[in-house]
């Protein structure tokens, strides 16, 4: 596993769609928090409960960029097909310190 902010996200979407829980769990830190349109501001026990068991919801999922903005900003694109069909494309903003993910921002209330 890379321990630079983008080698920490990929092993992250790596670990979710494997559904290894152990070795996700170590890449999330402690004060973490998630924010998307359904969870405002949850935190880590909370992510791990509610959205890391959600891979099989998934036909497949595809990074297409892992795009570092600076020390700790990655942003990741990317396409994905649900078990019921279609196919769509999304982008999230990942905070990564000290080899942590901080925060994940998937949209909604800032």
């Amino acid at each position: 596993m890379g321990t630079t902010p983008t080698g920490v996200v990929e092993a992250a979407f790596r670990h979710y769609r494997s559904q290894d829980r152990d070795a996700a769990f170590p890449l999330y830190a402690d004060d973490f928090t998630f924010t998307s349109p359904q969870d405002d501001h949850i935190g880590k026990s909370a992510f791990f409960e509610r959205c890391f068991p959600t891979a099989d919801r998934f036909r497949e999922q595809r990074l297409l960029h892992v795009t570092a903005t600076d020390d700790e900003l990655v942003f990741v694109h990317y396409e994905y097909e649900p078990a019921t069909g279609g196919r769509y494309r999304n982008m999230e903003a990942i905070t990564v310190r000290g080899g942590q993910i901080r925060e994940v921002f998937f949209g909604g209330r800032v």
